[in-house]
């Protein structure tokens, strides 16, 4: 079997990373579903376009042509990214010794395409993997995965593994667990008044805000792995006016759901402390937590044999960013992180290894291989 080299891969990793596709432009991220759509149309794939929703590019699912209907190997990938239209200016695609750069090459357009590499050495080859392997490219992962949940779930029923081609952490690193978060909007409304002749009549949303916040950004538990981030606040008109409303936003991070589940119903419940300003919470649970299974543990040392053959150690990690794969954690064998080697993920200096191409492709590839 021709195992391709990294200069080739690389090659066209970077014609991934000139269509820029931000999750907010459908548009671009739709150029993208084209071009994986094309490559598996040449190896005789069944390819469903999967409509997308509210203002959201489509999804692309994948089916090999053998294993029929049977529980089988699926792939995720996401192929929007955070980095607005117009950064490949200031993040052009270049490389400096082992370092690739570009605007996604990291997270995650190059594991996507080792994906599609791997498993396109295989069909060539005419190998037909014990499983039935199906991809799963979504649109929206990095807005929170919130058109294209229902349809990971729904790629999870038809399932024995999940592959995940999110990128590597602090030096390849495969990951086996991963944060669960929740999102909130907090809102307050008070009675707004002048705040020098009539004071006394105000109620301020502002303050009820700032008790709240108080109050729950004291349930940060590091002990119970539990964290609360308020990361914006709007509120008021004018120094002088009594504010009428206030509103916040609220992020919880969690690895474990018991806790998740005890401190989004207790956040769900708050009242005002003022009872002439209303106060409301408005979210939930965004992904489950990513916990550690005995069964994924297993497909972690299957995966760590299978690299040591190929002439690496693999080590696996947690990390606290979300996935995808929290989304089936809690019923499958999920293995994360096993995309490109590198850095910078969201930042003006993301980057992947060069080095990492080959070996990380080839462990995707005798993946497929030999589950059964």
């Amino acid at each position: 079997m021709e195992t391709p080299s990294s200069e080739e891969i690389l090659t066209r990793i970077q014609e991934w990373v000139e269509v820029e596709s931000p999750t907010s432009d459908a548009g671009r991220v739709e150029q993208m579903m084209d071009l994986v759509s094309a490559t598996f149309k040449e190896l005789d794939c069944k390819i469903e376009r999967i409509p997308g929703e509210d203002g959201r590019a489509s999804h692309v699912a994948v089916t090999s042509p053998w294993g029929g209907d049977g529980k089988g190997i699926l792939m995720l990938s996401h192929l929007d990214t955070v980095h607005p239209v117009g950064t490949l200016e200031d993040l052009p695609i270049r490389v400096e010794g082992d370092k690739a750069y570009g605007p996604g090459i990291y997270d995650m357009k190059g594991g996507a395409y080792l994906g599609v590499t791997a498993y396109r050495t295989l069909a060539q080859a005419g190998i037909e993997t014990s499983l039935p392997i199906r991809f799963l490219f979504v649109s929206d992962e990095e807005t929170g995965s919130t058109t294209s949940r229902k349809h990971i779930e729904a790629a999870g029923e038809h399932a024995k593994y999940v592959l995940v081609t999110e990128p590597a952490r602090d030096g390849g690193k495969i990951v086996t667990g991963r944060q669960g978060s929740a999102r909130f909007v907090m809102r307050a409304h008070g009675r707004p008044s002048h705040s020098g002749s009539r004071h006394k009549e105000g109620r301020s949303a502002i303050v009820e805000m700032a008790k709240q916040i108080a109050e729950i950004a004291s349930k940060t538990d590091y002990d119970r792995n539990f964290t609360v981030n308020v990361g914006m606040i709007q509120g008021g008109t004018a120094a002088n006016v009594i504010p009428e409303h206030c509103n916040a936003s609220l992020d919880f991070r969690f690895r474990n759901l018991d806790v998740a589940e005890e401190m989004i119903s207790w956040v769900q419940g708050l009242d005002s402390y003022d009872p002439d300003v209303t106060f409301t919470v408005d979210g939930g649970m965004t992904r489950p937590p990513f916990e550690e299974t005995p069964a994924i543990l297993d497909l972690f040392a299957h995966a760590k044999e299978l690299a040591a053959e190929i002439g690496y150690e693999l080590v696996g990690t947690f990390t606290g960013g979300g996935s995808d794969g929290n989304f089936l954690a809690d019923r499958l064998p999920v293995l994360d992180g096993l995309g490109v080697d590198g850095e910078g993920a969201h930042t003006l200096h993301e980057h992947l290894l060069v080095s990492s191409l080959v070996p990380r492709m080839q462990l995707m590839r005798r993946l497929m291989e030999t589950l059964h």
